[in-house]
């Protein structure tokens, strides 16, 4: 299998197979509180592709050129918090200057990024990760590894908002409204993806 050939079994286990919300349950704080409407939703799946994307770039330079050259190994997971706050800080101030609106819809949840596991998921797993052919991910992999797991977190985070604006035009149990249908169809959501585990790619 060629390079290209890896880089979409990178992209369709990141996407559908190993989906950082649906099957590692990274995120769900996010998913659940910014899925109400479409509009939000896409915001903040911009967001976290972009955060993800380039945490796994400044994190893979931060572990090879620093910390594994000084054998400061044990302080990657505060390195890369704290990578991810400045990124997010930054996003953060763009998003208010240019689309107040979508700001304001975001609300608590923009600043949440920073605690958001699946950014930090994404940014460790790309330290042990090996591509098909066994051989570690180089910079170039962890980047489009990063980018491809946001890309599966607004996938499931657009489709979860498609599915509570329909639910709101329904009549549901008063009992049933707000979380509870969210965590019901969540589970279902999670079932469906199980499903791509198992394709053999």
């Amino acid at each position: 299998m060629g390079y290209v050939g890896e880089i979409f079994v990178m992209a369709m286990t990141a996407i559908f197979i190993n989906n950082f919300v649906l099957a590692k349950f990274l995120g769900l704080c996010p998913y659940l509180g910014v899925s109400k409407k479409l509009d939000s939703a896409f915001g903040m799946g911009m967001a976290v592709i972009f955060v993800m994307t380039l945490a796994s770039a400044i994190t893979f330079l931060i572990r090879s050129y620093l910390l594994l050259e000084y054998e400061l190994g044990y302080l990657q997971t505060i390195a890369f918090i704290l990578t991810i706050a400045a990124l997010v800080q930054f996003v953060e101030m763009v998003i208010q200057k240019n689309a107040p609106a979508l700001y304001k819809s975001l609300g608590v949840f923009l600043p949440l990024i920073t605690t958001n596991c699946a950014v930090l998921g994404v940014a460790i797993l790309n330290t042990e990760a090996k591509l098909s052919s066994g051989s570690d991910y180089r910079f170039i992999d962890a980047v489009l590894n990063g980018f491809f797991s946001g890309i599966g977190f607004t996938v499931v985070l657009l489709a979860m908002a498609g599915i509570r604006e329909r639910l709101e035009l329904v009549d549901i149990p008063k009992s049933m409204r707000g979380m509870p249908i969210a965590l019901i169809l969540a589970g279902i959501m999670a079932l469906a993806f199980y499903g791509f585990m198992g394709f053999k790619i």
